[in-house]
């Protein structure tokens, strides 16, 4: 028990430490987690000692090749509060990202929620669409100071903050229970150049059962939803790698768009720490 304590001690150390100093790493910082049990402890004591606040949580699809030995087809990773900004139109997000690690772009269907589940409630699509207060077109960053954590696995990837470094909440999809998942349209380009063309139809039993996932996850390890707390259910076009200086726009159709800039998350450190 030490060993394992000590490792993942070790592992949210270094993570926690190159997120604070903007950098990357070369290697994954200690023993990769055998189970998705201890990589969420790693993630726990990462958000404990993180200088900020979970206001939501990011939720990503388990490859096919991974989901066995995960026991998984889903995982998840915090959001913190000053890492979620509010899509205005016409605004050009200029978004952090560890250079040297690993960028990509995600565009997203997010939901707010209103409260979170009693725990005498089951878990069905219906609870959790009543736990909701809106749903939104949304980008989400995964950025991780490790440029492997995809490659390693959902271990390394949950181990990291679910390689998450911000969200852009974009305009509400009024009337959302209403709507077939398939008329939820999202393209993402990238310098110019279409990555990737889906829609909500694309998230294996839509957001609502991504939403599901992660209720019962927080369950299972004792973490509360809250009012408020937003849940970016998956990548609905894929995740789409892009170097920093990258220029993306996330199309969702009628419900709008989301422009953003990639920054070296370094600079903006050192911005800040000049000012």
């Amino acid at each position: 028990m030490a060993a394992v304590s000590d490792n993942i001690r070790a592992v949210s150390d270094a993570f926690i430490s190159a997120r604070v100093q903007g950098g990357a790493i070369k290697n994954f910082p200690g023993v990769l987690p055998a189970t998705l049990d201890d990589a969420y402890a790693v993630q726990a004591r990462a958000i404990s000692l993180w200088a900020d606040n979970v206001a939501g949580w990011k939720i990503g699809m388990i490859p096919p090749g991974f989901r066995k030995q995960a026991g998984s087809e889903r995982l998840a990773g915090p959001i913190f509060a000053r890492q979620i900004f509010t899509h205005e139109p016409g605004s050009v997000h200029e978004m952090p990202v560890f250079e040297g690690g690993f960028a990509a772009v995600e565009a997203e269907f997010v939901f707010r929620l209103k409260s979170g589940l009693a725990e005498n409630v089951p878990v069905t699509a219906d609870s959790a669409a009543g736990i909701v207060d809106s749903l939104h077109v949304g980008v989400e960053i995964a950025s991780s100071p490790f440029a492997g954590i995809n490659d390693l696995g959902p271990m390394s990837v949950v181990s990291d903050f679910g390689n998450n470094n911000g969200l852009i909440v974009g305009p509400q999809i009024g009337g959302w229970q209403g709507r077939a998942l398939d008329a939820l349209p999202a393209r993402v380009e990238i310098n110019g150049e279409r990555v990737g063309e889906a829609s909500a139809a694309a998230i294996p039993g839509g957001p609502l059962a991504a939403l599901c996932f992660l209720i019962e996850l927080c369950r299972a390890r004792g973490v509360e939803l809250k009012a408020g707390d937003y849940v970016s259910t998956g990548a609905a076009t894929g995740v789409h790698e892009a170097p920093v200086g990258a220029e993306s726009v996330a199309d969702f159709g009628p419900f709008g768009t989301i422009a953003l800039r990639l920054v070296a998350a370094s600079s903006v450190l050192a911005q800040k720490a000049s000012a």
